[in-house]
């Protein structure tokens, strides 16, 4: 888990570039505090901060191969590495001179070109220079879970773990995308390949890409989820086949030579990643998180969890005061606007965590391979809608249109009288079209239907649910879940590890018929079932309740000044309405109605805005706790 900065000149001066780059390669030291370098030739500059976990010793970045033809920049972690690496010795006589994971990659590309990124298990961001052929090649995981940024100028084409690396070697003022920020005020987050800076953007999950001095950025997407739901004649074998594809992920996200730990909620999701990651690790340290106020903290439960499968466990409490002072260096930290309350007590965590390990797992993504989120009920309650006619359809929606805000079974009459293309376009909806007035350069040609309407054509053969699901794999997992993993665990020098996300676990997921994700009263059937013996009963049958952030209250009482300061402060205003914010906040303040999660978007933009355009906040960076080389 590392940090990467790679520069290709157009114009074969790359030489003098390389100071620029390895200054802008110490904004990711926290990436990387256990070494750092460059390399560059008369193309290329490529710099790297590296965390070390496999193959402490050797495999230092840039790494050579095949007497220095090759050179790599390698940011995650390849999880069938040892097996690869054997694999590709017999076939075609392949020889290491470390024992690491990023040589495994090199010699994937060596012998079978393009087609060696599928057969990466893992997760990856990386770039390989060809110092014969002159050609640049990389890829992105799977499913997203390391980010890589790009940016293309007069000097040449740039990748980056982060965004901020980017931003210094743009030689431009730095400005929010419009287009980026009305995506982000709808979805929470900015959804790719957009970045919420103007000028660069982001290499897609699941693709791979090829740019040479002399020509432009070509990608090619090498994953396309499928399902092909097979019906299930043996339950208990299918439940099995489950159990041991999850066993065998947890077994090789095990593989390092530092401490592995894990996170642990109230949730199936975690419980079991940690359950089956005990089995290799009998002293294995859990951590969790959560809040003071009744309602919202899962300690007591994750405790409860703790002692049930017999891990030691270690907990955080964050208060509203160290939630908010803590803010504008988590927005630094993230680069870009996130607009999900969990990442603040997930930063507390990992700070937490770091104290004691170096890798932790986490049960990110199981929601979206088995279908765990309860919106995807919704297919099920709107079916009664599917028989109406069309006019029917089109006098429920105006007449939802004229109940008044709030009112109980409104967005039932809006969602059920409109297709599923208009309304499910992920997790997150923060605002809709027609609360967007106070966006001062809204445009109503840009939509959310932009970010959705290829992953809907390209699944019309699909259910309702499937389609929800392939619909978040593409926005909310990895526009905003595995965003902020990333972001908040780098941001303390943490690896995090999501054996939910495999590749094999994924095979196994997309052959479940819907029926074996979503019943009528529960999610995730087929993984409940299939962990029957792993997880405690107590968490089995648990509904899911995400992750309970008080920010409704908090920006009522204890937050509300500093919410108010934010906004008057803050120099947005050509891009909103700063007086229809402070309506909105005082809104909530009164009641009934909870604009909270509408109030913390604008609050974080603000916050990015007046760190990364404005100059004007500048969060106090600290210096790792642990040994660091410069």
């Amino acid at each position: 888990m590392c940090g990467l900065l790679a520069f290709l000149s157009t114009q074969r001066q790359a030489a003098s570039a390389k100071a620029d780059v390895e200054d802008a390669l110490r904004l990711m030291r926290h990436r990387g505090p256990d070494e750092g370098g460059a390399w560059s030739d008369d193309d290329v500059v490529l710099g790297f901060r590296r965390l070390s976990i496999i193959d402490i010793e050797r495999s230092h970045q840039p790494l050579p191969y095949d007497d220095g033809r090759y050179w790599l920049l390698f940011n995650g972690e390849i999880y069938n590495y040892v097996e690869l690496r054997a694999r590709l010795t017999e076939e075609f006589g392949a020889t290491f001179q470390t024992h690491g994971d990023g040589e495994a990659v090199l010699a994937a590309y060596k012998y079978l070109g393009e087609a060696g990124v599928t057969q990466l298990r893992g997760m990856f961001a990386f770039v390989i220079w060809d110092s014969v052929e002159r050609t640049m090649f990389g890829a992105r995981d799977w499913f997203g879970i390391k980010p890589l940024y790009t940016m293309t100028t007069a000097r040449g084409v740039y990748f980056s773990s982060e965004e901020k690396s980017l931003q210094a070697l743009s030689g431009t003022t730095v400005q929010a995308e419009p287009a980026a920020l009305q995506q982000y005020l709808t979805l929470q987050y900015v959804p790719e390949p957009a970045a919420m800076t103007a000028g660069i953007t982001r290499i897609e999950s699941g693709t791979c890409f090829t740019v040479t001095p002399d020509g432009a950025l070509t990608t090619r997407r090498y994953f396309r989820p499928t399902f092909p739901t097979e019906p299930v004649t043996d339950t208990a074998a299918r439940w099995k086949e489950i159990g041991d594809v999850l066993a065998d992920s947890v077994r090789v996200h095990m593989r390092a030579d530092v401490t592995v730990g894990a996170f642990l909620s109230g949730g199936i999701d975690s419980t079991a990643i940690a359950a089956l990651a005990r089995q290799h690790n009998p002293k294995l340290l859990s951590f969790s998180v959560g809040f003071e106020r009744a309602g919202y903290s899962e300690i007591d439960v994750a405790a409860e969890t703790a002692q049930a499968i017999d891990v030691q466990h270690i907990t955080t409490v964050v208060t509203p005061d160290e939630f908010a002072e803590a803010l504008p260096l988590i927005v630094w930290y993230l680069d870009e606007p996130v607009a999900d309350p969990a990442l603040v007590p997930l930063y507390f965590v990992a700070r937490e965590a770091r104290k004691y390990v170096k890798v932790v797992l986490s049960g990110e993504g199981a929601d979206e391979l088995f279908g765990g989120y309860n919106i995807y009920h919704e297919p099920r309650s709107l079916r009664p809608f599917d028989a109406m006619p069309r006019p029917v359809k089109r006098s429920l929606h105006a007449l939802s249109g004229r109940l008044p805000a709030g009112m109980r079974g409104k967005d039932l009459l809006r969602r059920g009288s409109i297709p599923i293309e208009e309304r499910y376009y992920g997790n997150a909806r923060i605002f809709r079209d027609d609360e967007l007035g106070l966006l001062r350069t809204y445009d109503e040609s840009i939509s959310y239907r932009d970010v959705t309407r290829d992953h809907y054509a390209a699944t019309r053969h699909l259910d309702p649910v499937t389609r929800m699901q392939y619909i978040d794999i593409h926005t909310w997992l990895r526009g905003d879940i595995l965003v902020k993993a990333d972001k908040m665990t780098m941001a303390n020098s943490l690896e995090l590890r999501v054996p939910f996300l495999d590749k094999e676990v994924f095979d196994v997921a997309s052959r479940l018929p819907v029926e074996q994700r979503v019943t009528r009263h529960e999610t995730k059937y087929a993984l409940r079932q299939a962990l029957r013996d792993v997880v405690p009963a107590h968490v089995l049958h648990r509904r899911k309740l995400g992750f309970p952030v008080p920010i409704r209250f908090w920006l009522r009482e204890q937050l509300y000044d500093w919410a108010r300061a934010i906004i008057d402060e803050s120099g947005t205003d050509r891009l909103i309405d700063k007086d229809a914010v402070r309506a909105l906040l005082d809104a909530h303040r009164v009641g009934p109605l909870d604009h909270s999660r509408k109030i913390w978007t604008l609050l974080v933009f603000m916050i990015w805005h007046g760190i990364f355009v404005e100059g004007r906040i500048r969060p106090d960076v600290p210096a790792p706790s642990y040994p660091v080389s410069l």
